[in-house]
């Protein structure tokens, strides 16, 4: 079991960052337009010119929870971090998934406001299968001891 745990959690050091690059969405201002494709660090990039304070919030949200916790739980499975930082390292999980409603929400008001268009695209079901993947192995994890 602890096996495969390590090699799942391995795994999202991988797909983490594929997942920041893939698109998340498809937007466009009006329908007869072609929609750009808006990724978290395509969308990062435009808040770090917009707003600074929100931009910060979600790179670690979105950028340095999920890895910081995935790294934790590395270091938990080949024993160089002990167990007890495991609730800490769920916190950690619970944030990035902040991340994913903040894009569902924009998703929604986006399409309630009717003026553009908005396609959700395969980047935001893997970054949302990532984090829970990770939420699912840290409680395995816990589940072990």
């Amino acid at each position: 079991m602890l096996n495969i745990l390590r090699v799942a959690n391995l795994s999202l050091l991988i797909l983490f960052p594929i997942a920041w690059f893939a698109p998340l969405m498809r937007a466009g201002l009006l329908p007869l337009f072609g929609l750009n494709e808006i990724s978290v660090i395509t969308g990062m990039q435009a808040l770090w010119e917009s707003d600074v304070a929100l931009a910060l919030l979600v790179t670690a949200f979105a950028l340095f929870a999920p890895y910081l916790k995935t790294i934790g739980l590395a270091l938990i499975h080949f024993n160089l971090l002990r167990r007890k930082a495991l609730p800490a390292l769920s916190w950690l999980g619970k944030l990035a998934m902040a991340d994913v409603f903040l894009v569902a929400l924009y998703i929604v008001v986006v399409k309630g406001v009717g003026i553009g268009k908005v396609e959700t695209a395969w980047g935001l079901y893997l970054f949302t299968a990532c984090i829970l993947a990770s939420i699912v192995i840290s409680t395995l994890t816990a589940k072990r001891t």
